[in-house]
């Protein structure tokens, strides 16, 4: 597919499931889950794959329902919106910490784990530093 053609009637049928049928997620701050990020407008970070899904950093919670996520990627980038943090799925990992957004708990699939404390502070500071 062209990456500059979005399937956006394909995501909406998918988000409709989600919206009606979602339950909202028990989750902690530094968890790392699948997420079902979507297809989105322009250069917002989009999902991948049949089901449009990324794993995400949860970086603040406000509710059982709203939480605050930085999407991560396999890629990497050396500039100062992309920070390392190490392997997930064994994969090594960046957030992209200029894509932070807030996202209902009906997205969360499935946590894969845990960002090591450390690595969690220097990404809250990094996001403090970008805003």
């Amino acid at each position: 597919m062209n990456k500059n053609i979005k399937d956006f009637d394909k995501w909406n049928i998918q988000k409709k499931i989600i919206h009606n049928s979602g339950t909202s997620k028990f989750y902690r701050v530094r968890e790392i889950w699948w997420c079902n990020l979507g297809v989105n407008i322009g250069s917002e970070q989009d999902g991948t794959g049949d089901y449009n899904r990324r794993p995400v950093l949860i970086i603040k919670g406000f509710s059982r329902e709203v939480c605050l996520i930085i999407p991560l990627t396999t890629s990497q980038k050396d500039n100062k919106y992309y920070l390392k943090i190490g392997l997930v799925n064994k994969k090594e990992a960046s957030a992209i910490i200029s894509q932070i957004r807030l996202i209902d708990t009906k997205r969360l699939i499935r946590k894969i784990g845990d960002l090591n404390k450390n690595k969690f502070e220097e990404t809250k500071k990094a996001v403090k530093n970008l805003i």
